[in-house]
């Protein structure tokens, strides 16, 4: 007779930042059989996904896979390859298998039904318990130990695991826990890094007092932005120091680049996309003695804030020419000169740089048995979802590559 072997111990994997990369990689494990316990510096998880879900959680986006992966930039091809392996269907899918239906807006973006992050993350939170996933919060990583599976926590004693997996965001919202703070540990550990820089992020314009005084926190509505050959429709909100919003954020890396490398970059906003160039002429003509904002208004149902851009951006002689007004409609140049900072951006470039990993694991070369994921490495990608898919992307194949390390 045989006596019964002891039962095999289950691996254990500590995941460091209860963020999306951190919580999908650590349902992945769970699922599989690891003993996966998530450590969180903040009082609560996901803090920063529910800040951004606060009006409408954009889950993913639904234009065509070749399109979507185009958004990655430099990163395309290998952000081809993770999303082949976790398209958005899979994670609009993933959303369903937690209770939550989504819905394509007229933007193209995914939503949830309910709009509400705080919905998604309960539930989310439930499964991961029924997992037996343990969360510590208010545990701020040090950095390692006597080896890279040892881990050092304020407020509690180190931790040992079989493998770890680092989610610990970029370098933008610090106050929601994505400071950076991680880069000089991984530094001193031989893992190459970019410097941070700020990504969907607004820009500084350098107003008048007037605009700044009266027109800061005014949308500026229908319009196109173009630059360095881009074209992108939409809206965007004037600050007190300059612009904002989500067709800013669509073109704010080439606008960043061109800022580093030149000192400056000029925006092209038209302000009235639905019409011709000749169109905008035509109404602009004929002003019959009306002062100059009313005939804007008039004429081309132009916002008070459409006028006081316009105002602000061209000299007196422009405005006193018709042909030349209307060009101006058309192709108004907004000097720019500088981003609006790191933090105020919604994400960050920067952080591990892909050399520094191994790409079919994202296991750190120079640290290994130690896995990294999200905003940590060195992409970007616009608002719209993309950002988002792209964090659950990488966590799968994070989680991939812990999986296979420690033999599940």
């Amino acid at each position: 007779m045989t006596p019964a072997s002891a039962p095999s111990r289950r691996p254990s994997v500590a995941v460091v930042g209860a963020g999306p990369a951190g919580l999908f990689a650590a349902e992945i494990l769970a699922a599989r059989g690891a003993a996966v316990t998530v450590y969180e510096a903040k009082p609560s998880p996901a803090r920063k996904l529910l800040m951004a879900g606060r009006g409408g959680l954009n889950i993913t986006h639904s234009e065509p896979l070749e399109r979507f992966v185009g958004r990655y930039g430099a990163e395309a091809g290998y952000f081809a390859d993770l999303l082949a392996a976790f398209p958005p269907d899979a994670l609009r899918a993933w959303c369903a298998g937690l209770g939550i239906d989504t819905f394509v807006g007229t933007s193209g973006r995914v939503f949830p039904d309910s709009f509400k992050a705080s919905v998604l993350v309960r539930a989310w939170l439930r499964r991961l318990e029924s997992l037996g996933v343990v969360l510590h919060t208010r545990r701020r990583w040090l950095g390692f130990g006597t080896d890279a599976r040892t881990l050092r926590f304020d407020g509690g004693e180190d931790v040992t695991a079989d493998s770890v997996l680092l989610a610990l965001g970029g370098a933008s919202w610090p106050r929601l826990g994505s400071d950076g703070g991680w880069a000089a540990e991984l530094a001193a550990r031989g893992v190459p890094l970019a410097p941070f820089r700020p990504s969907n992020c607004g820009f500084v314009a350098g107003w008048s007092p007037y605009l700044a005084e009266r027109f800061a926190g005014a949308p500026v509505k229908t319009i196109a932005l173009t630059f360095a050959g881009r074209t992108v429709r939409g809206e965007m909100v004037l600050t007190a120091r300059g612009i904002e919003g989500g067709a800013v954020y669509a073109l704010s890396a080439p606008l960043r680049d061109a800022i580093e490398r030149d000192g400056t970059a000029t925006l092209l906003v038209d302000l009235k996309p639905d019409l011709t160039p000749a169109q905008v002429a035509e109404r602009l003509a004929a002003r019959r003695g009306k002062s100059l904002p009313a005939h804007l208004k008039a004429a081309l149902k132009l916002a008070p804030a459409q006028v006081a851009l316009l105002h602000e951006a061209t000299d007196d002689a422009t405005r006193a020419d018709a042909g030349r007004l209307a060009a101006a409609v058309k192709a108004l140049p907004l000097r720019l000169t500088a981003t609006a900072g790191l933090d105020r951006a919604i994400s960050s470039a920067g952080g591990v740089r892909f050399e520094g990993v191994d790409r079919a694991t994202l296991e750190l070369r120079a640290l290994p048995g130690v896995f990294v994921a999200g905003e940590m490495l060195d992409w970007e990608a616009p608002t719209g979802g993309y950002l988002l898919q792209g964090t659950f992307a990488t966590a799968l194949r994070a989680a991939e590559g812990i999986a296979a390390r420690v033999g599940l």
